[in-house]
């Protein structure tokens, strides 16, 4: 039996019961059901935090594995970029080293994938740690792109190993004269005075000098580009070794070899003379790597041991003076 209250009337002087109309009453209602609306959320809230469901448990589980695999596979990503770092170091200092060639350029290496918009497509919008997998892809796109420049460094690295060989037998790896022709090393690659013109003039190559008829030999294999009389270097042979390798001979008094002929190491090319700007029978010797003419004196190592070759390279280093070319 619901409870009457009641007020007292100073009119009549008795206890009247109290009245409460319509509006009240649905205002009362709906205040009561409005702060039991938000204490039910506060208390449910509350209750979720510290008793999740089940299936709310579950999937806190299930985050907190996929953020241990997170962790995992980022351990395993920086391992095998070390492991790359460490093939690349080798390739570039030590294989490239060995068949002489250049190394990759770091920018290449390097080279970038792309922003992250290509990944997003892929993404559903509702994920909260996008941020970590889209990380995760650019490493592993990056690994991947380094991965496919090494291996096309070890296809390149392969194909050198197949042509070292030829490389090699190439290479000019000998002294164009036999050591029983040859009576001096007269004169180094650097600036020497001018036999004729006597001013210092760049001697690029290095003169040898025999007896007259002397035989002079391909210091590697290659074929003859040039066999023709040329200005101041007189009757000069020239042959390309490919490898970027070319060298010269000059101030021959005869030829032995023709333009377009395959020569091999040790074949004989032609005779020492004393043609063109020459003031005694003598040959210039030249070696031309890349386009750049260089000391031949460091090409003969077939020929030398080391003891012989730093005497010759203290000959050289003596010798002010050339006898042409």
């Amino acid at each position: 039996m619901a409870k009457i209250k009641y007020y007292y009337d100073t009119e009549t002087c008795q206890y009247e019961p109290v009245k409460v109309s319509r509006s009240e009453f649905l205002t009362n209602i709906a205040g009561f059901l409005i702060v039991a609306t938000f204490a039910g959320f506060g208390v449910s809230t509350i209750y979720r935090n510290y008793f999740p469901s089940a299936k709310e448990a579950n999937l806190m589980k299930e985050n907190q594995e996929l953020l241990l695999k997170y962790e995992f596979l980022n351990k395993e990503l920086a391992t095998t970029n070390q492991m790359l770092g460490v093939l690349q170091e080798r390739d570039d200092n030590v294989y490239r080293v060995i068949f002489e060639a250049d190394p990759i350029a770091p920018e290449i290496r390097r080279g970038g994938t792309g922003g992250t918009e290509k990944y997003r497509e892929l993404l559903d919008e509702k994920l909260k740690r996008e941020d970590l997998i889209l990380s995760t892809l650019r490493k592993i796109d990056n690994i991947k792109k380094q991965m496919y420049i090494q291996t096309r460094s070890y296809d390149e690295l392969m194909q050198l190993a197949e042509q070292k060989n030829t490389m090699l037998a190439s290479m000019p790896a000998i002294m164009p004269l036999a050591n029983k022709d040859l009576q001096t090393f007269a004169s180094g690659f650097g600036y020497r005075i001018h036999p004729i013109y006597k001013v210092p003039k760049m001697h690029t190559g290095c003169d040898l000098t025999a007896a007259q008829g002397s035989p002079v030999y391909a210091s590697g294999d290659g074929v003859v580009i040039s066999s023709e009389w040329s200005g101041g270097y007189g009757n000069q042979v020239e042959i390309d070794h490919g490898f970027g390798y070319v060298t010269k001979y000059a101030h021959l008094s005869a030829f032995q070899c023709k333009k377009g002929q395959k020569i091999k190491r040790g074949e004989l090319i032609g005779l020492v003379g004393t043609t063109g700007t020459s003031v005694a029978p003598h040959l210039h010797y030249e070696v031309i790597r890349n386009g750049e003419k260089v000391d031949p004196v460091h090409y003969f190592f077939n020929d030398l041991s080391p003891e012989q070759y730093e005497k010759m390279l203290e000959i050289a280093a003596q010798n002010k003076q050339s006898l042409g070319g």
